[in-house]
């Protein structure tokens, strides 16, 4: 476990820079903006990853679907998330346009870096960093990452 943590501190700056990539794409479903662009570069991303990754199409916005398999008598566990967002504005109080992240006195501020973009891309990044380490997942682990919160 330690060499999954020392991985994923020394790429510390890399992924930052890949977080604002992702959060700078304005997937905003009530809209329908960006939603498509999102999805194909979240499968980008979790495939570099070292997960299985495809978009399923629904009758709405579609899908992403993702899966590390573990050891065959592991649990399975089921990470749920979004990549859409809500519409935002500087007007409504934001220090910078929403969709333009900043660091500012060591926090990333930007639409999704809360919720939820940040949180699953998190997840991704551990995955990463256990394949990259050549450590064995524990677990077998389903993504289930949705376009319409």
């Amino acid at each position: 476990m330690a060499a999954v943590i020392d991985f994923l501190r020394t790429r510390r700056e890399q992924s930052l820079a890949e977080l604002i990539e992702y959060l700078k794409i304005p997937s905003i479903s009530t809209l329908g903006v960006g939603v498509k662009e999102a999805a194909a570069h979240l499968v980008e991303l979790m495939s570099n990853s070292g997960i299985e990754a495809q978009i399923l199409p629904t009758e709405g916005i579609s899908l992403v679907y993702g899966e590390v398999k573990g050891p065959p008598d592991a649990p399975t566990m089921l990470i749920y998330g979004h990549y859409d967002v809500q519409p935002a504005d500087i007007s409504e109080g934001w220090r910078s346009e929403p969709f333009e992240p900043q660091v500012r006195d060591g926090r990333l501020y930007a639409r999704g870096s809360g919720d939820n973009k940040g949180q699953h891309f998190a997840q991704i990044k551990a995955v990463e960093a256990y394949h990259q380490t050549n450590t064995k997942m524990p677990i077998t682990l389903k993504f289930l990452i949705e376009g319409e919160d």
